[in-house]
């Protein structure tokens, strides 16, 4: 298995989880969160769904400066219509990892716009699926704090 197969396995696995996880809100949820400075439960499905457009910007070296998110002024309906618009920009950033050669996954310098600091863009697409994964870990602490029986992840 390439690392590029082995990262992308991992992407799945872990998007598998997140959606497992977003499966277990009743729809009347989609709005609660636990303080008005926090994501609401829909806004942090929505934040990492939308995260797989902004990251194949930046791991293809694209400008952000000018960024727009396709989501801008999209209202959340819910988990499947929003699963459903993500599809094809997820399918575009799995993609572009899937061409990237090893020498390239090694040797590439990714600048993060947020904080301008470098990474190797194998170590940053890494990084990418630890993002998702604390926000599984936010949103399983949600569906605590509402008292929701958590879907079990470990399959």
């Amino acid at each position: 298995m390439t690392q590029s197969e082995l990262i992308i396995l991992n992407f799945k696995e872990i998007r598998k989880r997140s959606i497992k996880l977003w499966n277990g809100l009743p729809d009347k949820y989609y709005n609660w969160k636990p303080d008005e400075n926090a994501m609401s439960a829909s806004e942090i499905i929505r934040h990492v769904l939308e995260a797989d457009y902004g990251w194949n910007i930046i791991i293809n070296q694209g400008d952000m400066i000018n960024y727009k998110t396709p989501w801008q002024n999209r209202p959340f309906k819910n988990l499947k219509d929003e699963l459903e618009f993500a599809k094809p920009f997820r399918k575009t950033f799995l993609e572009s990892i899937q061409q990237f050669s090893e020498n390239e996954l090694n040797k590439t310098e990714i600048v993060h716009p947020g904080n301008g600091k470098k990474k190797i863009l194998v170590k940053y697409l890494l990084r990418i699926g630890y993002h998702e994964s604390v926000h599984a870990g936010q949103f399983l602490s949600y569906l605590r704090a509402m008292n929701i029986d958590r879907p079990n992840v470990w399959d």
